[in-house]
């Protein structure tokens, strides 16, 4: 029976030593933060310093010495991460926003003669005055021309004008108007206007042998005055506008 009354004390001797022991041991450093390193004669002397005022209970528990950080080491292809010296310090960012490298920051270049600074007031102000702002508007009337409208020139040349030939009609593609020859077929009216390259030259040919009267080239078959596929409308359309 005291064999195990003295077990019991003995544990429970053990149990309050080591809680006495995990009070007074150092905080481990973050090993995030880095290696730490302290001066060992330094420690010592703040571990005694510690034990008088923790007997005294009088006296003030002096700050642990400084401890000395090494950078932590980063692994090949992870980003590192800048910390922030303490707010009041130099170097410490006021803001919220994360501090950046100031090689990474952008270049701003002011004399970039592909950029227009025209809406920058102080650049303006700096190169322009009331002086020199009145020899521009003085240079800029004397530039400034007044053209005269001109009458539209007359057409040269005895050619037939397709133009008011379309203004003096009024008949629709296709109603015939002119006496025309029976001989004239179809294949050889594909022919005769093939020869031109478009139905304004075939018209102009047209006119200048004769037409609307007479078709001597075989261009006007069905006698509405208008060779091969050349129409007046677009010219009627124009002229009434």
């Amino acid at each position: 029976m005291k064999r195990a009354g003295y077990a019991h004390m003995h544990k429970l001797a053990l149990a309050v030593a080591a809680a006495a022991l995990a009070a007074c041991a150092p905080a481990v450093p973050d090993s995030g933060a880095g290696v730490g390193f302290q001066n060992y004669s330094d420690y010592n002397s703040y571990r005694n310093a510690r034990d008088d005022a923790l007997a005294d209970r009088t006296q003030t528990v002096p700050p642990p010495p400084p401890i000395t950080t090494l950078p932590p080491q980063t692994v090949p292809g992870e980003r590192t991460v800048r910390t922030q010296p303490p707010a009041g310090q130099p170097g410490a960012d006021t803001g919220n926003a994360p501090a950046s490298d100031a090689s990474a920051r952008p270049v701003i270049t002011t004399n970039n003669p592909r950029i227009s600074d025209e809406q920058n007031f102080e650049a303006v102000a700096e190169r322009e005055s009331i002086e020199s702002d009145a020899e521009r508007l003085r240079a800029q009337r004397e530039a400034y021309q007044v053209i005269e409208a001109t009458a539209v020139p007359t057409r040269s040349g005895n050619g037939p004008n397709i133009v008011q030939f379309a203004i003096s009609t009024s008949n629709p593609v296709g109603q015939k108007l002119y006496r025309r020859g029976v001989l004239t077929s179809s294949k050889k009216y594909l022919t005769n206007c093939a020869k031109y390259a478009s139905p304004d030259l075939a018209q102009e040919a047209f006119l200048r042998a004769g037409g609307p009267d007479r078709d001597r080239l075989g261009l006007d078959p069905d006698g509405d005055g208008f060779a091969c596929a050349w129409d007046p409308t677009p010219f009627r359309r124009i002229a009434r506008s």
